[in-house]
């Protein structure tokens, strides 16, 4: 039960997925605090209904980082504008959720004006630019991890961390472990398959192609296999059907990816946190990112510290479903690996039992619940 005056709260997000992640945050805080408490941020429709003040709708702009430049101008001068807006008005607490390279911004215009930040969804030092531990450090009161390695890994660095669950499981009505599949009747020429190219428009438009095109080739090979397209929303729904390729046919839906990959027998999907979505269904994936070659090569190998990029790889320690990570276009090998995987039935079994088994401990908590007790606890 919080005392005193009112409360006011500060939250940042940048990201469809952490706009979510935040508003259930901000109905779970509200519910169990016993107090009114001001909310004030950057975010989406589904903070703004969750009763946070949208200064500004960022959660709509979400880029890919290899389209970040053109968006520079914005962004600088939002920070700005926050940073105006920290030193005006008082503020408890400053929550800032994924996208670190803005929110680190955020979160030292905070620290400059005396607040303290939490980190709700911990930056991915551990994969590339561990040399920003400093940073953090010196930016963040309290971390709430959403993998289990990352308090461990972020305390032996001198940082106040604490696994909180991962929200992207926060109201799973089952154990997870009931949803590995069986493929001992497993027919592949009746296979159903789930195509997720992503929540955002860069991914959609470098990905949803190629998975087109890998279709097309699985369908020559199994002509009565289905296909599924799932979409974020009903704008992301009709982009893709407007990069819809020749001779392509698929079934389109807006769907929790959950649900939906707990109806197919194997999925195609884009790097990030939809892979762990579609590992508790107990659904076998192909994961891909497509990047630029020369970006690559110039930068992105060199930045990378994991040996695996998927976050069920990282996850498993080895690798437990095939990436293509980066994927520069060609299919031939994508497809000749998802052939591989439909005709071992004995395999794919094993496959959907291991990636239900992997997720377990990230769904056994509920982060909304976990992460809501630290920001009582800082405020109050």
């Amino acid at each position: 039960m919080i005392t005193g005056e009112r409360k006011r709260i500060f939250i940042s997000s940048c990201e469809p997925s952490s706009d979510h992640h935040c508003a259930n945050l901000i109905k779970e805080v509200d519910r169990t605090s016993g107090a009114d408490i001001e909310w004030t941020g950057l975010g989406g429709d589904r903070m703004e209904k969750a009763g946070c003040r949208i200064l500004e709708k960022t959660a709509s702009r979400a880029v890919m980082a290899h389209n970040a430049f053109a968006h520079i101008k914005y962004y600088r001068q939002l920070i700005r504008q926050m940073t105006q807006y920290l030193q005006d008005n008082r503020t408890d607490l400053v929550i800032v959720c994924d996208s670190p390279a803005f929110n680190f911004h955020i979160a030292k215009a905070a620290k400059a004006n005396g607040i303290k930040v939490l980190f709700y969804v911990a930056p991915q030092l551990w994969a590339w630019a561990p040399w920003r531990i400093g940073k953090m450090r010196r930016l963040c009161d309290k971390l709430a991890c959403i993998l289990p390695f990352e308090e461990k890994w972020f305390g032996n660095k001198g940082i106040d961390a604490s696994f909180v669950g991962n929200p992207l499981f926060d109201g799973l009505a089952i154990n997870v472990v009931e949803n590995c599949k069986d493929y001992s009747s497993f027919d592949q020429s009746k296979a159903t398959i789930a195509l997720l190219p992503g929540s955002r428009d860069a991914e959609i438009k470098t990905l949803w192609p190629s998975m087109q095109k890998i279709a097309l080739k699985l369908k020559s090979r199994w002509p009565t296999i289905k296909f599924i397209a799932s979409a974020y929303n009903t704008d992301k729904l009709e982009l893709l059907k407007s990069r819809e390729i020749k001779n392509f046919k698929c079934k389109y839906t807006i769907s929790d990816v959950p649900s939906l990959a707990k109806k197919v027998d194997l999925a195609f999907v884009a790097s990030g946190s939809a892979t762990l979505q579609v590992a508790s269904s107990g659904c076998p994936m192909i994961v891909m990112y497509r990047t630029s070659r020369i970006l690559w090569h110039l930068v992105g190998r060199w930045l990378i510290r994991t040996r695996f990029l998927s976050l069920v790889n990282i996850l498993a320690g080895r690798q437990l479903v095939p990436e293509f990570m980066p994927h520069f276009g060609s299919i031939a090998p994508i497809v000749d690996r998802c052939k591989m995987i439909m005709r071992n039935k004995s395999r794919i079994t094993k496959i959907s039992r291991e990636l239900v088994r992997l997720v377990a401990p990230m769904a056994e908590k509920n982060a909304s619940e976990n992460t809501a007790k630290i920001v009582l606890e800082m405020i109050d």
